[in-house]
C-alpha cells in the first residue's frame, strides 16, 4: 500500500486537498494520512468554514472536485439506499455526468486506431460536432457508404488509466478506513469499493454496452412499439460503439409532445409496462432510464438508449420481491421480514424485536392505502432504509432496481400525473406467482431437487469412505477461524510454557527422590551414599529452574 501511495502521492494530494475543502479533515487526520503523505501542517489544520452547507451538499461537492471517477462513483452510490442515508441519497442524484468535449483529431485518431481504417473510407460523413459529452465519452453523429445514419460514442483519450488510478487509491482508502474506522468496517467499505470498480470497468468496455443493449433488444422483438437503436458491430470495438441513430423527442419534452399531438397517457403506460416487463419477467433491466435515456417517436413508439448501466435479478430475486409487494399490501409483518432477510444478510448483531417495530411502523403507513395511492419505487425503497438501519446487506442488483422504480415513477408521474405504478405492477407480480406455483414449475424444480439430493445419498458411501480413510491416516484437518487468534495463542504459550515447568521441576523431583528412597530401602552403601546426592540434585535444579525462568521471560509469555 506504501508504494501505491508512492506512486500517486500527487492524486493523493488532490483527494486530500478536497477532503479538506469540504470540512473532512478529521477523517484525513483519523486515517492518518497526513503523516503518511506528509502533508504540510499548515494545510492538513485548515478549518474551512462548511457549516452553511449539509453533510450531503459536501460529499456532492467532493465528489464533482474530483472528476469522472468519483462523479461515476456517487452516481452508482445513489443506487444504494441500503447502506447510505437517504439525505445523502437525495444530494447524490444530482451529479451530473457532464464534461467539456475533447477536439475532433483525438476523435479521428481513436477511431482510426480502434478500426483500423481512414475516418472518410469508413464513413460518408462525419460531423465533428459532438451531440452529447459526457466524462467518459462522447456521441458523434455519422453517416455510412451504405446510407444508415449512425450515431458513435468514443471513448475519451488516456480516460481508462485515470479511472484505474483513482480506483486503486479509493480501495487503498477503503482498506485503510476498515483497519481504522469501526463504521467503515461495520459497512464493508472495501467490499462497495470492488462493486464500484467492475461497474465503472464495464462502463469502460463498450463492447459490454453494446450486449446489454443487444440483450434489451431482445426482450421486445416481437413489440413494434418498442425501440432499442441497432448496434453495428463491423464499427465498434472497446472504445468506439456504433449504433443506429435515431432522432426524436426527449421523453422530458412535454409541451413539444403536446404539439406533436402525442398521447402523454399511452407514452407513460408503455414506458411503465416495457420496464416492469424487463423488471419482473426478464430480471435484466435499464438501470438508468432517466429521461436523457428515453425518446419518443410518431404513434407514441418509446426509444430506450443508453446500457452502460443494466441491473440482473435471479428467479428467486424477483420472487421475493413480489411476495415483499404483496406482504406490504397485506399488512403481513413476518412476510415482510422474511422476504428481506432473504434478500440480503443479516448480521449477528441484529435486534429483530426492532425491526419487527419498523417493519410495523412502515406497515401502517401502506396498509390502509389503496393501490393507486402507494408508490411502488417508494415502498421499495422505505425497505431499503430499514435494512440500512439494521445494517442488512441487500444485493446491488435490487438496490438499483429502487432507483430505477423510482426514476421512472417521475417520468410517468410528468407524462400522466394520474397514472399509478402500483397498479400497473399488479398483475406482473399475479403473473410471477402463478409462474412460480405452476404445476410446470413444480414439477421441474421437485424433480431438480430429487436428482440433487439422489447424487447426494449415491456418493454419500463414498464420501463416508474418503472421511474414514482419511481420520485413519490422521490426515483430518480442522480449521477454526477466530477474529483474535493472536490473544488466544499468546495465552496458550503462556499455558503451555507453564506446564513445561511444572513437569520438567516434578519429572526431576520424581527422579532424585526414587533414587534416595532406593537407595535407602536396600540398606547398601552406593555411590550415591558417597556423594552429596542431594546438595547436588538441588543445585542442578536450581540451574534448570533459572535457565527455563530466563527462556520464557525472553519469550515475553509467561
Amino acid at each position: 500500500m506504501l508504494g501505491k501511495r508512492m506512486k500517486h502521492a500527487h492524486r493523493y494530494q488532490e483527494i486530500i486537498s478536497a477532503f479538506l475543502r469540504n470540512g473532512f479533515g478529521y477523517i484525513v487526520k483519523e486515517l492518518g494520512l497526513t503523516e503518511m503523505l506528509s502533508i504540510p501542517r499548515k494545510i492538513a489544520g485548515l478549518n474551512h468554514n462548511v457549516s452553511s452547507r449539509t453533510l450531503g451538499q459536501r460529499i456532492r461537492t467532493f465528489l464533482e472536485d474530483l472528476g469522472p471517477t468519483f462523479i461515476k462513483l456517487g452516481q452508482i452510490a445513489s443506487t444504494r439506499r441500503d447502506i447510505i442515508p437517504e439525505h445523502i441519497i437525495v444530494e447524490l442524484e444530482k451529479l451530473q455526468d457532464s464534461a467539456p468535449p475533447f477536439p475532433f483529431e483525438q476523435v479521428r485518431s481513436i477511431i482510426e486506431n480502434e478500426l483500423g481504417n481512414q475516418l472518410d473510407q469508413l464513413f460518408a460523413e462525419f460531423n465533428e460536432i459532438p451531440l452529447a459529452t459526457a466524462s467518459i465519452g462522447q456521441v458523434h453523429w455519422a453517416r455510412l457508404h451504405s446510407g444508415e445514419e449512425i450515431a458513435i460514442k468514443v471513448q475519451r483519450p488516456n480516460i481508462r488509466p485515470i479511472i484505474e488510478t483513482d480506483m486503486e487509491i479509493l480501495e487503498d482508502l477503503a482498506r485503510l478506513m476498515e483497519s481504522r474506522l469501526s463504521w467503515a468496517k461495520r459497512y464493508h467499505i472495501y467490499e462497495m469499493m470492488e462493486e464500484f470498480s467492475k461497474a465503472l470497468q464495464a462502463e469502460l468496455d463498450y463492447y459490454v454496452e453494446g450486449s446489454n443493449s443487444e440483450k434489451i433488444a431482445n426482450q421486445f422483438v416481437n413489440q413494434s412499439k418498442i425501440r432499442i437503436p441497432d448496434i453495428y458491430w463491423d464499427f465498434s470495438t472497446k472504445k468506439v460503439l456504433t449504433m443506429e441513430y435515431i432522432k426524436g423527442t426527449k421523453i422530458s419534452q412535454l409541451q413539444e409532445m403536446d404539439h406533436l399531438g402525442y398521447d402523454r397517457k399511452v407514452i407513460a403506460e408503455r414506458v411503465t409496462n416495457s420496464m416492469l416487463h424487463q423488471i419482473l419477467i426478464e430480471g435484466f433491466f435499464h438501470g438508468d432510464p432517466h429521461p436523457g435515456n428515453m425518446m419518443v417517436l410518431p404513434d407514441e413508439v418509446v426509444v430506450f438508449m443508453d446500457f452502460g448501466m443494466v441491473g440482473r435479478l435471479t428467479s428467486d430475486m424477483k420472487y421475493q420481491l413480489a411476495s415483499l409487494v404483496i406482504s406490504l399490501k397485506r399488512g403481513d409483518t413476518l412476510g415482510i421480514i422474511k422476504a428481506i432477510s432473504k434478500m440480503g444478510i443479516l448480521s449477528d448483531q441484529i435486534n429483530m424485536a426492532v425491526l419487527r417495530a419498523d417493519v410495523d411502523e412502515l406497515k401502517e403507513k401502506y396498509y390502509h392505502l389503496p393501490l393507486s395511492q402507494i408508490s411502488l419505487g417508494e415502498a421499495v425503497n422505505d425497505l431499503f432504509t430499514i435494512s440500512f438501519h439494521h445494517q442488512i446487506q441487500i444485493p446491488a442488483d435490487m438496490t438499483m432496481l429502487g432507483k430505477a422504480l423510482l426514476t421512472v415513477e417521475r417520468v410517468v408521474a410528468d407524462l400522466d400525473p394520474d397514472f399509478n405504478m402500483m397498479h400497473a405492477a399488479e398483475p406482473f407480480g399475479q403473473r410471477l406467482l402463478l409462474d412460480r406455483y405452476h404445476p410446470k414449475k413444480i414439477v421441474k424444480n421437485t424433480w431438480s431437487k430429487f436428482i440433487e439430493y439422489t447424487e447426494i445419498v449415491t456418493e454419500l458411501p463414498k464420501n463416508i469412505k474418503e472421511f474414514s480413510d482419511t481420520l485413519k491416516k490422521g490426515k483430518f484437518r480442522l480449521e477454526i477461524t477466530m477474529p483474535d487468534i493472536h490473544l488466544f495463542l499468546e495465552k496458550l504459550d503462556r499455558i503451555s510454557n507453564r506446564l513445561s515447568f511444572s513437569i520438567v521441576l516434578l519429572a526431576f523431583s520424581i527422579i532424585m527422590v526414587g533414587l534416595i528412597v532406593g537407595s535407602s530401602i536396600s540398606g547398601q552403601a552406593t555411590l550415591l551414599w558417597r556423594l552429596p546426592a542431594i546438595e547436588i540434585g538441588f543445585g542442578i535444579a536450581l540451574v534448570m529452574l533459572i535457565w527455563l525462568l530466563y527462556l520464557i521471560f525472553k519469550s515475553g509469555k509467561f
